[in-house]
């Protein structure tokens, strides 16, 4: 089969584009993305939806229909194969509509599928491929591979700073840093997330409500969660340390959003995997810094950690974002 490469890349960007619409939803499932292509057309479009489903697969196939007949399914994440009450295996179902062809991004790190859902389809004579933009995808879908590798969710961690890394004045006031469009960006941060923690001084200082107040997506609102060891207030879930993130449940992606002891905390334990930096032109001198002691004892050992993965404007504030460098 004669293949176009530079086709095949921008039909499976398009599709972890879609998966990036289920992000902070679809939990405990992974957040993916399927498109449909027949004779150089979309003819189907799906990602998993809020609860985990239908997976996207399936309603990319729903929506194809009897074209997905001698068509390619561009897929991130290599169809699930395991058996479940909630719905058919999607390996099954692309066999079924006769899908001739199915471009994989990533391998699924689940062990009820882990390379059975490929398998699978080549013995019904479908071609698969597998691996391109395997990277791409596992990016968009990092809180579900985090928790299938490291047994925790992907964990984001959000400043807003001044020039100076000041978070607040000397008495605490911090409304605001950052102008509304870097603050309704984010709103939409928030909204990508399953769940966002503060600090016990966050939460006497700012009493914050921490949902999204965007139009249309006040609904995607995460769950507040509390970094302490005394009961929770209502409407709130509380842990005692930040490796109790592992025991979260339906949380595969967590925004860290205060203070600069709660921000310490995680990255003395090095479980931060990206900052969102949101840089306000402002210098205050004297006030509270952004992060507290993470327990650095030699320079050399803060070199080489962090890359810079994107940066963004937002009126006259600055976006830095920055992925932790890991060997594994």
């Amino acid at each position: 089969m004669i293949t176009d490469v530079a086709a095949d890349r921008r039909y499976m960007a398009a599709a972890i584009a879609l998966s990036e619409r289920g992000r902070g939803l679809s939990t405990p499932n992974p957040n993916v993305g399927c498109l449909i292509v027949r004779g150089g057309h979309v003819v189907g479009r799906g990602w998993t939806q809020k609860g985990g489903r239908p997976h996207a697969e399936a309603q990319a196939l729903d929506e194809a229909m009897d074209r997905a007949e001698g068509a390619t399914a561009y897929v991130t994440l290599e169809p699930c194969f395991h058996l479940s009450p909630r719905g058919p295996r999607c390996a099954d179902l692309m066999a079924r509509a006769g899908v001739a062809r199915v471009v994989i991004a990533l391998r699924d790190p689940d062990p009820r599928t882990d390379g059975q859902g490929a398998a699978w389809l080549r013995e019904r004579g479908v071609t698969v491929e597998m691996g391109l933009m395997a990277a791409e995808a596992a990016e968009a879908m990092r809180g579900f591979v985090l928790r299938q590798t490291l047994g925790r969710p992907a964990v984001t961690l959000k400043l807003g700073l001044s020039l100076d890394g000041r978070i607040a004045l000397a008495d605490g006031s911090s409304r605001w840093i950052t102008g509304p469009d870097a603050r309704a960006h984010a709103h939409l941060e928030r909204a990508r997330h399953d769940a966002i923690l503060v600090g016990g001084g966050t939460l006497r200082a700012d009493a914050p409500s921490l949902d999204v107040r965007l139009p249309g997506l006040k609904e995607r609102s995460p769950r507040r969660l509390l970094l302490s060891r005394s009961a929770a207030p209502e409407g709130w879930s509380a842990i005692a340390d930040p490796e109790d993130i592992a025991t979260l449940d339906r949380v595969d992606h967590l925004m860290i959003e205060g203070g600069a002891e709660t921000a310490a905390a995680f990255l003395r334990a090095d479980l931060v995997d990206r900052l969102l930096l949101y840089r306000a032109p402002i210098l205050i001198g004297a006030g509270l810094a952004g992060i507290g002691d993470i327990g650095l004892t030699d320079l050399a050992d803060a070199h080489g950690r962090w890359r810079q993965t994107d940066q963004r404007q937002f009126g006259p504030d600055r976006l830095e974002v920055y992925a932790r460098t890991r060997s594994a």
